[in-house]
């Protein structure tokens, strides 16, 4: 009997260990990640430089100089945001298991059944510990750092979605990293996973 499709799409809040959570998930169920790697992915697909696509990677259009004409847009943010959700959802046609983080995939990928969306927040102290260990800042700058990227996501994530970005309404899971540890999250959404698996 064929393996069953899953994917899993993170959004996160930065410092919340989300993206730990999304490749613990990806090595657990031997699943393809798809983070910031995606960009060389569809640079490939379309035989093009990554690094060329990577100073318009997730980023908000800007409203002022962009126009979309006969369905072509000059907005280069746009462009590389459609070339990747395209990418994600020729994946899941053609049946692929995968785990994504971010890239509105929540929404983009949203007429799959096979599909778990989930949100990883965390305290504001707890992000804050978190960024200044990896980065080796101290609280204020981590604290500037982690406000500084949860604006550009949510500001990306909207410019391109209906739902807003964080909303619980929008995800099958939101759940604070804080309470359980990485480790306790991880195991609850595995078993969650394992569950949404059982009912396709």
């Amino acid at each position: 009997m064929a393996e069953k499709q899953i994917i899993i799409s993170i959004g996160r809040e930065y410092g919340s260990g989300g993206h730990e959570i999304a490749s613990r998930l990806a090595e657990k169920f031997n699943l393809n990640l798809y983070d910031s790697n995606l960009l060389q992915e569809v640079a490939n697909e379309h035989g093009m430089n990554a690094e060329n696509l990577t100073p318009y990677d997730e980023l908000q259009k800007s409203p002022v100089i962009s126009r979309t004409v006969r369905g072509f847009s000059n907005s280069n943010e746009k462009n590389v945001a459609e070339m990747q959700f395209n990418f994600l959802k020729k994946k899941a046609k053609d049946g692929e298991s995968f785990v994504v983080v971010g890239r509105c995939s929540e929404e983009v990928l949203k007429g799959f059944d096979c599909l778990t969306t989930i949100f990883v927040l965390a305290d504001a102290d707890k992000k804050a510990e978190r960024i200044q260990k990896i980065h080796g800042v101290d609280k204020a700058k981590a604290q500037d750092m982690i406000k500084k990227q949860d604006k550009k996501r949510k500001a990306y994530h909207d410019a391109h979605c209906e739902g807003k970005w964080g909303d619980s309404k929008n995800y099958d899971l939101s759940i604070n990293s804080s309470r359980l540890g990485i480790d306790g999250t991880l195991e609850m959404l595995v078993n969650y996973v394992n569950a949404r698996k059982e009912l396709l």
